[in-house]
């Protein structure tokens, strides 16, 4: 750290501490620990000013989520990135609030996925095919993003209609939030029907596992409704539930109403006073 600022200044090149600055950096990624050191020694003291390494990092950010698009729907990329940074400096010109860096990064890098899902699970080439079910099909690959990528793409599309590659926007009609109805993984048919043999047939379950998984998947009752049932919700006369919040009693069938049973029995066995 001492040895290579001695080298910097004795040779032929100029020694004034903004030149000292920018040949003390490293090539890359990283402009090394001396040039961080020199550029806060330097700064604090009004010597000199410090360098573009974060504007360099982004434009390095930028430009590899533009590389990883497609090569199809590159061009348009491009061009959204270079709109970014237009209306970036506008607003900063006008006093008003820009974008940061990061906002710009997570904007390109939705574009991309919608441009590597377009060409790699949806067979377009060209971003004039893309229809509403192409972005319904995309914002489902992660619902929980949906709101924050649809913003994005809605930017992205108004864009390219501007300059004529779209006709009609995709993300029109397009509501930001996702189905309110269940979205995960489910079980597959054939495992859904031994589980129910497994929970109706057989001894080797426990009632609270052949209750809980009877009541999810004959009435789609949820780990929250299982959890604050109470024996006062049941109707033994009726044969209903009530669960949750649901506005009427839940009827069960025979099979479910027999789980059930053996639920209770095993309830009034446990060793305690206390038991609802």
């Amino acid at each position: 750290m001492i040895s290579a600022p001695g080298r910097l200044l004795q040779d032929e090149h100029p020694n004034h501490p903004q030149a000292l600055l920018d040949r003390a950096r490293r090539p890359g990624r990283s402009m090394g620990s001396l040039a961080r050191a020199l550029e806060d020694f330097f700064t604090q003291r009004g010597l000199a000013l410090p360098t573009d390494q974060t504007e360099r990092l982004a434009a390095g950010r930028r430009q590899r989520r533009i590389e990883a698009t497609p090569l199809p729907l590159r061009p348009q990329v491009q061009a959204f990135a270079e709109s970014l940074l237009r209306a970036r400096e506008r607003a900063r010109r006008a006093g008003t609030l820009p974008r940061t860096d990061s906002t710009i990064d997570a904007a390109l890098a939705i574009v991309r996925d919608l441009a590597c899902f377009l060409t790699g699970s949806r067979d377009k080439q060209d971003w004039a095919l893309t229809d509403v079910h192409d972005v319904e099909a995309f914002l489902a690959t992660r619902p929980k993003a949906r709101q924050r990528r649809l913003i994005v793409l809605r930017q992205y599309f108004r864009f390219t209609r501007s300059r004529k590659v779209v006709l009609v926007d995709p993300t029109r009609g397009v509501k930001a939030k996702g189905p309110s109805g269940f979205s995960g993984t489910t079980v597959a048919v054939d495992q859904q029907r031994q589980m129910f043999r497994r929970w109706t047939n057989s001894s080797d379950a426990h009632p609270h596992e052949a209750l809980l998984g009877t009541l999810a998947l004959l009435h789609a009752a949820s780990s929250r409704e299982v959890r604050l049932l109470q024996v006062d919700d049941l109707n033994l006369t009726s044969r209903t539930i009530r669960l949750g919040k649901r506005p009427h009693p839940v009827p069960m069938d025979p099979a479910s109403w027999s789980v059930l049973q053996r639920c209770l029995a095993h309830r009034a066995d446990l060793p305690t006073e206390t038991r609802t």
